[in-house]
């Protein structure tokens, strides 16, 4: 019997030998950090900044959802290899230190570490293999290939719209906010492409003839032009207000997945490793007690995707994060697929929302799978960690989460798991605005038509943190979770007649405006339940239209239910999840990630001539005293009930009394 046990430890150790960060170099520390600022209690942070190697194990069960990683090269003692960058901020004075590692997902490569009052350590590192840029959290991962060293081909596709007037070449793969660094055409050869044009929203696509494109840069040189695998032209040029579709062979796709397994064994490294290989001490050896990640939006999407796929439990059977925060995430992210998008958001064609979206158990019938969760897997192994789901009301209009709170079916509410919380935030835009008390009416975002939501959710998010951390760290029951729902009857189809919007004056008709879930149709490969796989049909065939829920609103055509900020709660106008694009192709379509703002009328005779049902700022609040007043009491009243910390609220009566709201 010891003999057996003695060879399952040894096989056990064997396993986290052979898979792990075998380096970790630290190339340059800045200390102190953040121009010598001290933190509170916590004093002054130092910095410390490299890169990290790893090697995964394509055979080891915790590394098979991997996409193609079977598929990518290996090192003598056959395991893949990989590196990237991180940073860590800690205190400098390490007996300061909370003992929480506050793991930041970064965005597209973006975002750093941050000294903390409380004594948190701070780290960041790459996880995206397919960014270009200076200055990046990024990761070096293997691309795959056949056994016998051929390149894997497969389809991808591109759609292009508002270019510059006059253009005749445009890049490829200008995915949002940062270039890729793969997905080529795997020939020039046209008869292997297509490009199609769309000139107006309710037109069909019609083919452009391929002796009028080209794989090229005709930005010096006329149609054909040079012959370039990153960019096409089109003879005679592109028109700013047709929508081109480009469809191509591409090879040699990246393993973007690895960045799933980085983070997991980084974290797990920091947290429980002593040393690397080369006998180099871990920065953070045993100072350690508990890991909580956060990371908005496309981060978020990664730390939803992370817990879903598994990975919260490392090569040894520990839990890498006890708490996780993904913020204003709806959907899981697309980085674990052949020729992957990693950046990409919630457009057209784009997969995202084809997985299991809910943390509670639902059986989605509409798509013919079975009862699922997102904690599936963690439950099994005892690995799930405590989680805030954090939204705002854009995350509704635009980035399809009304799965995730009704499923796919829309009939009834999702029940929430013990372990989750989740707090909405009414009448926000993608992350929130930037605050404040004004009577002045913002300009419009760009490319939008309403002037811009300055409703914020910085605010609560700050308290919310510092609630997860002690729900973590001290067992504390964080406030009870606070969003619409079907059983309040809260949420409704995204029309004017659903949502109860009111008849503002200038307020765009909704109806059509949200964007809708798609059934899509990826082909046999795709491995839609947990957004693995291979995409064999691009762009993917339609199934059907799933319904898409909204909040209600009330009188003033603000959202119900949630945690509304002190601004929400002591209004000056009307708050939108959504606004309209007001040119280009997408001319009165949703304006992408921007809310919208209507302002009261300062007076009842303002009011009156302009024919809007909401009371004014006159009628509400009588004077700019009493508005104060009530901004007192709506702070006060959050404190009390956790969502804002004092120092928060203080802050804002102040502004609230230096405002020229019916001053």
């Amino acid at each position: 019997m010891k003999s057996r046990i003695l060879i399952a430890t040894l096989a056990l150790l064997a396993t986290v030998a052979d898979a792990r960060i075998v380096k970790l170099v630290v190339e340059s520390t800045e200390s102190p950090a953040f121009k010598g600022q001290a933190f509170g209690a916590a004093g002054q942070y130092e910095t410390l900044r490299g890169h990290f190697y790893g090697e995964l194990d394509p055979r080891d069960p915790h590394n098979v959802i991997i996409t193609d990683l079977a598929l990518a090269p290996r090192n003598a003692r056959g395991m893949v290899e990989y590196s990237g960058t991180f940073a860590i901020s800690r205190p400098v004075d390490m007996s300061k230190s909370s003992g929480v590692l506050m793991y930041h997902v970064v965005n597209r490569g973006r975002g750093d570490v941050a000294g903390s009052a409380d004594g948190h350590i701070s780290v960041v590192s790459g996880w995206q293999g397919d960014l270009l840029g200076e200055g990046l959290q990024t990761i070096t991962v293997p691309a795959a290939h056949l056994a016998n060293g051929a390149s894997i081909t497969g389809p991808v596709i591109e759609r292009l719209i508002n270019s510059p007037a006059g253009a005749t070449t445009l890049a490829l793969n200008s995915a949002p906010y940062v270039a890729l660094t793969y997905q080529r055409p795997a020939t020039l050869d046209m008869s292997a492409a297509s490009l199609m044009r769309r000139p107006s929203q309710p037109a069909p696509q019609v083919a452009v003839p391929s002796s009028e494109w080209a794989f090229a840069d005709c930005s010096t040189t006329p149609f054909p032009g040079t012959p370039d695998a990153t960019k096409i032209c089109v003879k005679g040029g592109f028109d700013p207000a047709s929508e081109y579709v480009v469809r191509y062979t591409a090879k040699d796709p990246l393993v973007l997945g690895i960045g799933f397994a980085a983070t997991r064994d980084l974290n797990s490294f920091l947290r429980f490793a002593a040393k690397d290989d080369p006998g180099t001490p871990n920065p953070l050896a045993g100072e350690i007690k508990w890991v909580i990640s956060e990371g908005a939006s496309q981060s978020g999407n990664f730390i939803r995707t992370f817990i879903h796929l598994g990975f919260n439990q490392d090569e040894s059977g520990k839990t890498v994060w006890d708490g996780a925060n993904p913020h204003v995430a709806a959907r899981l992210l697309a980085m674990n697929l052949r020729f992957a998008v990693a950046s990409g958001a919630a457009g057209v064609n784009e997969p995202g929302s084809e997985g299991v979206l809910w943390w509670g158990t639902y059986e989605d019938r509409a798509r013919h799978r079975p009862a699922a969760s997102l904690l599936d897997r963690c439950m099994v192994t005892k690995t799930c960690p405590k989680i805030f789901d954090t939204f705002g009301a854009l995350e509704m209009w635009y980035l399809r989460e009304s799965p995730d709170l009704v499923g796919t079916d829309a009939k009834r509410d999702i029940p929430l798991p013990p372990n989750v919380r989740r707090y909405f935030f009414p009448g926000t835009s993608h992350g929130g605005g930037p605050g404040g008390f004004s009577a002045a009416t913002p300009a419009p975002p760009r490319g939008c038509t309403l002037p811009a939501n300055p409703n914020p959710e910085s605010d609560t998010m700050r308290a919310l943190n510092a609630a997860l951390v002690d729900w973590v760290t001290k067992g504390t029951a964080p406030p009870p979770s606070r969003y619409p729902t079907l059983a309040e009857g809260q949420l409704a189809p995204a029309t004017r007649a659903g949502t109860g919007m009111p008849a503002i004056p200038g307020l765009p008709n909704v109806d059509g405006l949200v964007n809708l879930v798609y059934d899509y149709d990826y082909g046999p490969e795709f491995k839609g339940a947990d957004l693995s796989g291979v995409i064999s049909i691009e762009p993917p065939a339609i199934r059907g239209t799933l319904p898409t829920l909204v909040p209600k609103v009330d009188a003033d055509g603000n959202d119900l239910g949630g945690v509304p900020s002190v601004l929400r709660q002591v209004p000056l106008g009307t708050y939108l999840g959504w606004n309209v694009t007001a040119s280009g192709f997408d001319q009165g379509r949703i304006c992408t990630l921007s809310g919208g703002y209507i302002p009261f009328a300062k007076t009842k005779a303002e009011r009156v001539a302009a024919g809007d049902p909401r009371p004014s700022l006159e009628e509400r609040y009588k004077t700019y005293e009493a508005y104060v007043a009530a901004v007192r009491a709506a702070a006060e009243k959050a404190v009390r009930e956790r969502f804002l910390l004092p120092r928060d609220a203080d802050r804002l009566i102040a502004a609230a009394s230096a405002s020229d709201v019916l001053k």
